[in-house]
């Protein structure tokens, strides 16, 4: 049986776990925002308009920002896990859910998100950059089918044809987030969100030159700032946290702070767009983040 030298597992401090949890928590309480405002912006841009022109409006941001640090070209064995970044995070990820939101409430797209720390925690495990104990799989399954009941009881029992195209997104963004995390130790949070956003840049280009632009003189202003919104921070800022956390915590174990992500989207679409709050949502929030804190307890060892 092979077991790996000391040199080949890496550990990180307790200082480190607790400055990537209060990191990663950041960047989700921005992320928390995407589904609210995507729906308040597909209410009247089209889907495929705000998937696209939010990468790009990024991108150019992006572009700014390297420029500003004069920051070198990343290494050439960077460039598949920025591929991956770019095709789950900025194009994936974006397109899925604005389509799927044009048919299902913002509150019920953030409960099917919720699945995704458990999603991105296998992805990372599967490629062999982690490797979680038996009781930090034990509270992600706890935590992720707590979410996954809820998802059910809110929609009477039965799912939405859209929340295929939502699982997709989810798949998408656990590919993103597991390789950028990774890649970020060694190229820094900001640099790869950066030279990803670049990376896809092109395409997103063509795409949206051979899509066309709608017409968008009858657009109202809320639309305009929560466009505005899932570009300059579900986009950009929220990946300076996000990578970061992921970074100095690991992704497994940082990555169960988004289990908390769909509540602070539930509050936010009760703020901006006036669904439901019930005691039942705040039930579930206090019980998922008693499982957030139970697996940050648990082993969880970085390859």
């Amino acid at each position: 049986m092979h077991t790996a030298s000391p040199a080949a597992v890496s550990t990180t401090t307790v200082r480190d776990e607790n400055r990537g949890m209060l990191l990663g928590l950041l960047g989700v309480a921005m992320f928390s925002l995407t589904i609210p405002f995507t729906r308040m912006a597909v209410a009247e841009l089209d889907p495929v308009f705000v998937a696209l022109g939010r990468a790009l409006g990024a991108a150019l941001l992006a572009a700014g920002w390297l420029a500003w640090r004069r920051a070198p070209l990343p290494p050439r064995s960077a460039l598949v896990p920025l591929a991956l970044v770019a095709a789950g995070c900025i194009v994936g990820f974006p397109l899925l859910t604005s389509i799927a939101l044009r048919s299902v409430p913002a509150s019920h797209g953030a409960l099917l998100v919720g699945v995704l720390p458990l999603v991105t925690a296998l992805y990372a495990a599967l490629r062999g950059y982690e490797r979680p104990s038996r009781g930090f799989w034990g509270m992600a399954l706890l935590g992720s089918g707590l979410v996954a009941a809820f998802a059910l009881v809110e929609g009477g029992g039965s799912l939405h044809l859209a929340d295929l195209l939502i699982f997709g997104a989810v798949l998408a963004a656990a590919v993103g987030y597991a390789e950028g995390g990774r890649l970020s130790r060694s190229l820094g949070g900001p640099e790869t969100i950066c030279w990803a956003l670049l990376l896809a840049a092109p395409a997103v280009l063509a795409a949206l030159a051979w899509y066309g632009v709608p017409a968008l003189g009858t657009v109202g202003a809320c639309s305009w700032l929560a466009f505005a919104y899932v570009t300059a921070f579900s986009m950009f800022i929220g990946f300076f946290f996000w990578y970061r956390g992921l970074a100095l915590g690991g992704v497994a174990r940082v990555g169960q702070v988004q289990l908390l992500q769909p509540f602070l989207s539930l509050l936010g679409a009760s703020l901006l767009l006036g669904e439901a709050l019930t005691p039942a949502n705040v039930a579930f929030a206090l019980a998922v983040a008693a499982v957030v804190f139970g697996g940050r307890r648990m082993a969880v060892r970085q390859q």
